[in-house]
Parts: C-alpha cells; structure tokens; sequence
C-alpha cells in the first residue's frame, strides 16, 4: 500500500531567520527593559517591522554585536598591524 503524500515527503523544519525582540534580549542575555533603554538612546540593533510585529534580523543581530565588540574596545581587528 502507497505511503501518503505527507508520510513520504516529510519537510525539514524552516530555519528561524528573525528574533523577536524577547527571542533577541534571551540570546544576548538582556533584560527587555535595557534593550528600550539601548533602542532610546539609538544604540539597538535595526529592527524591522512585519505587520504588527518587530524583528530583528540575525544580520542585524550580528552587525549590533560587532559594534558593541568595538565600541567597548574588545574587538578584534581583522587587519595586519
């Protein structure tokens, strides 16, 4: 007997390509309170609006980390010195 057209072609779980501003504060360890605090003073990584909901792309996410990193001055340079 043929297996079903949903038993047979069983689709990997689509990658999650956006936080939440809660999924964002969770990964960074950040209370939500001092995100508003970082977002008031124009210090929150870029976020994007889709239909009522804001999210925060995982490039936004990483290009936010990167500036932290090298506004604290614990980054890295990636350039010879």
């Amino acid at each position: 007997m043929p297996k079903s057209r949903t038993q047979s072609a069983a689709l990997p779980p689509t990658p999650r390509l956006a936080l939440s501003i809660r999924q964002f504060c969770e990964a960074h360890d950040l209370s939500e309170a001092f995100y508003y605090k970082l977002k008031k003073r124009g210090d929150g990584p870029r976020e994007m609006k889709v239909g009522a909901r804001t999210l925060i792309s995982f490039e936004s996410a990483a290009k936010w980390r990167r500036a932290q990193e090298h506004r604290h001055g614990r980054g890295h340079s990636d350039e010879p010195h």
